[in-house]
């Protein structure tokens, strides 16, 4: 019996188990006990309020499993609950087809809403300023903007999305929603507002649904008093293995020539002579301090790629404090001064709001640059990117040695329950401390845990291949015969195939080597960083006959491709994060100096975990089947090979070429 009184809520078990509602609802519903399991320990863990990592195998049915436990504590009347993905293809599962089913079926009222950055919205006092100033704000987007006025005066949504086309950066820029840019409950369009409508949605919704790095924007401001979403109580994390990289994000710095011209650009563009400060003679000294930004961003950057081409490659990047002269900070110092300036004195409604919008940028930029050039945040490691293009973009780059301190303080310590779920989050069971990686990467101190296994029978549906007489990755001799095997399982799949690297370097020298012989079989090559996006790579995929992809890093998560277009994963090495990167080499010498092993506490528990998610790609429904090679013998023949084998799901191996001993 299912009980839906506010005070009783939502029976997990009930809903999910092999008579419950679901069950009842549609026939062939197929019971999986995991999901069950996962539901209740989700409900027990939101009910008494306690941290949770749950580790649940592909096919589990995640989602149904933490929404049961969500939609509980919304008929409880218990708390807001945020829910938070890494992919847009996750949100859109869940407010398009999980969450309104389930609205559906269960005897209850609750109410879920999307969370968007405010960006993502359109500003109408902002539209109307940038309609009357057209002529001096652009060069030929004229049409652009005609066409987002009339889109705004038939869209309820308001927001980017529901546009129908792409604007220019600069127009869309121009038009949208920000912080520094609103004059809030004093602004003529506060009622029409689509950024406070949607605003005030949250705040009727029992559950929120947002990005992490929207969570993670909320969850710090709110620390400080202030917030862009409404209070909540719980939160809900999918695809949680993605948390440490969000959080180095976040917290770290990326500054490069682009993102500082850009915004210079927008006060004035000398070329086309358009942009906010206008041919107005009381803009005369501003656009004087824009000219000399311009030039001292291109002094300051020519020679961060000066420095970079001479010692960059002894440090893959990484540099000293005061690495080259601050000539830029003055500059910027000047023209932020010189904006305040015409802010306060001038006597338009909404040119100062237009004005404060650049000025705080500036300001960020000039924190920015100080704390990297006297590297003054401890526990930070800084760095220089750079692109091998004709243009060298450079970038200035900095991340935490260690989120967990932070997490821990933003997140984990302030909210009532806090569940961190995805299908890889150990590095081996439970019981041996398979989340103690995870756990202390983002400061996971006192938490339960929960391991389940995949509904998905491997031992029927997946072939493990394994070459164990192919080169050492790093020999010169891998390519050549690593091709060789390559060609070998692509016939066995007649293609249907991702071919998965760990470098954009290798994955080119693969691809160079194979491309002949590739479409000699009639078969389709897609190749990442050749002019697709991986949106473009995927529909393409799934629509050609006999197709092979290679891909990189993000093609080894968040990718779902049921059915036979999928057949063969082949994992050309394990993936080992790169230990010369400046933040893997810092981190290396972090844990040497707490005198922890960093290969076998650091380096092979991550690794193991790229490599699950690359393994997850094969199957993603009861009917799939197919196969995945593995071209990197090390996992036969070096000790640590064995924590990678006893992390996959157990399935038939098969060894080719097997080594006599």
């Amino acid at each position: 019996m299912i009980a839906f009184a506010d005070q009783d809520g939502l029976d997990a078990s009930a809903l999910l188990g092999p008579e419950g509602l679901i069950a009842r609802r549609f026939e062939g519903y197929e019971y999986r006990p995991q999901q069950v399991e996962m539901a209740v320990k989700v409900q027990q863990a939101l009910r008494e309020k306690f941290v949770l990592a749950v580790e649940a195998g592909t096919g589990v049915g995640k989602s149904f499993a933490y929404l049961a436990g969500a939609i509980d504590q919304a008929l409880r009347k218990g708390g807001r609950v945020c829910i938070s993905t890494y992919t847009i293809h996750l949100q859109q599962q869940l407010l398009e087809k999980d969450i309104p089913f389930l609205q559906e079926i269960v005897p209850g009222d609750f109410v879920a809403c999307l969370a968007k950055g405010r960006t993502h919205y359109l500003c109408l006092r902002r539209l109307e300023y940038a309609r009357k100033r057209q002529r001096s704000l652009f060069e030929d987007e004229g049409a652009e903007l005609t066409r987002i006025l009339e889109w705004s005066r038939r869209t309820e949504d308001g927001s980017f999305s529901d546009l129908g086309f792409v604007p220019s950066m600069a127009v869309w820029h121009s038009v949208q929603s920000e912080h520094g840019a609103c004059r809030g409950r004093k602004c003529s369009s506060f009622r029409e507002c689509f950024y406070w409508r949607a605003r005030r949605k949250l705040e009727t919704a029992d559950l929120i649904v947002a990005n992490h790095a929207l969570l993670f924007s909320d969850l710090v401001l709110k620390q400080n008093g202030a917030g862009v979403m409404p209070e909540y109580r719980f939160v809900i994390l999918d695809e949680a293995h993605n948390l440490e990289h969000v959080a180095e994000d976040h917290f770290g710095i990326s500054l490069s020539r682009f993102s500082i011209r850009y915004l210079l650009d927008s006060l004035f563009h000398p070329r086309r002579r358009k942009g906010l400060l206008g041919p107005e003679d009381r803009f005369k000294t501003a656009r004087q301090r824009v000219r000399m930004c311009r030039r001292q961003v291109q002094v300051f950057f020519a020679q961060v790629q000066a420095w970079y081409d001479h010692a960059g490659g002894e440090t893959a990047g990484r540099c000293e404090p005061e690495f080259v002269a601050d000539n830029l900070s003055d500059s910027l110092r000047q023209l932020r001064r010189e904006l305040q300036s015409l802010a306060k004195q001038s006597d338009s409604r909404d040119e100062p709001f237009e004005l404060v919008r650049v000025i705080d940028r500036c300001k960020e930029i000039e924190t920015d640059l100080k704390t990297f050039l006297t590297q003054s945040a401890p526990g930070f490691v800084y760095w220089v990117e750079t692109e091998s293009n004709a243009r060298k973009r450079a970038v200035l780059r900095s991340a935490p040695l260690h989120v967990g301190p932070s997490v821990r303080a933003c997140l984990l310590e302030h909210y009532d329950s806090v569940v961190l779920t995805s299908a890889t989050l150990s590095s081996g069971p439970a019981e041996a401390g398979g989340f103690d990686f995870f756990a202390g990467r983002i400061g996971l101190e006192e938490y339960q845990s929960l391991q389940v296994g995949s509904p998905f029978d491997y031992s029927r549906q997946v072939r493990l291949y394994i070459e164990a007489n192919l080169p050492d990755p790093n020999s010169a001799d891998f390519v050549p015969q690593a091709a060789r095997a390559i060609e070998k399982y692509l016939l066995k799949s007649e293609g249907r195939a991702f071919v998965l690297f760990t470098s954009y370097a290798m994955l080119r020298r693969f691809a160079d080597a194979l491309r002949e012989w590739i479409a000699e079989q009639q078969m389709e090559l897609l190749v990442q960083g050749q002019g697709l996006d991986r949106a473009r790579m995927l529909a393409a995929f799934q629509s050609l006959p006999r197709c092979v992809l290679f891909g990189t890093d993000s093609f080894w998560q968040g990718v779902d491709v049921p059915g036979e277009k999928l057949s063969n994963v082949i994992i050309v090495r394990l993936p080992f994060a790169v230990p010369g990167h400046p933040l893997i080499q810092g981190r290396i010498e972090q844990l040497k100096e707490e005198g922890i092993n960093p290969f076998y506490g650091y380096q092979v528990p991550m690794a193991i975990l790229k490599f699950k998610q690359g393994f997850g790609r094969l199957i993603r429904r009861k009917s799939d089947c197919g196969i995945v090679a593995v071209l990197d013998s090390r996992i036969l023949h070096k000790s640590y090979g064995r924590l990678f084998l006893e992390a996959m799901p157990e399935c038939p191996i098969q060894i080719e070429d097997e080594p006599s001993f």
